[in-house]
């Protein structure tokens, strides 16, 4: 018997505050590659930070392809400085996606008011005047 730490899907999707549908997605995306005992999916230490940095880089919003890429550079032979820089790199253009989109919401709020402000507007100007 393997004396490494082991999960079942449950535990890590206790764990993480997800369903197992979500696990066995990112299984059947190649993500996860956990063992098998019979019907029993035994995952490992290393399946459970993969798992953690899938999560986070869905929180980041990174694709899943981004996640895979940054997950397949790591090498716990180096230093990971690829890895890091690439992380680097996702995280400087995931801020300017951001930026661009926090800046169309500003011009729509814009318009929306603008819109606003005309309907108000023509509605002074189309009713008639009461006497009090």
């Amino acid at each position: 018997m393997s004396t490494k730490p082991h999960y079942s899907i449950s535990d890590l999707a206790q764990e993480f505050d997800i369903t197992t549908r979500t696990i066995r997605f990112y299984e059947e995306a190649g993500l996860l590659l956990p063992e098998r005992n019979g019907q029993t999916r035994i995952y490992t230490d290393e399946d459970r930070v993969k798992l953690k940095l899938i999560l986070r880089g869905k929180r980041l919003g990174f694709s899943l392809a981004e996640s895979r890429e940054l997950i397949d550079m790591y090498d716990p032979n180096s230093d990971n400085t690829r890895q890091l820089n690439a992380l680097l790199s996702k995280i400087q253009a995931r801020r300017e996606q951001l930026e661009r989109q926090l800046e169309d919401i500003h011009l729509m709020q814009a318009e929306l008011d603008a819109a606003e402000e005309r309907c108000r507007d023509a509605l002074n100007l189309t009713q008639p005047a009461t006497d009090h």
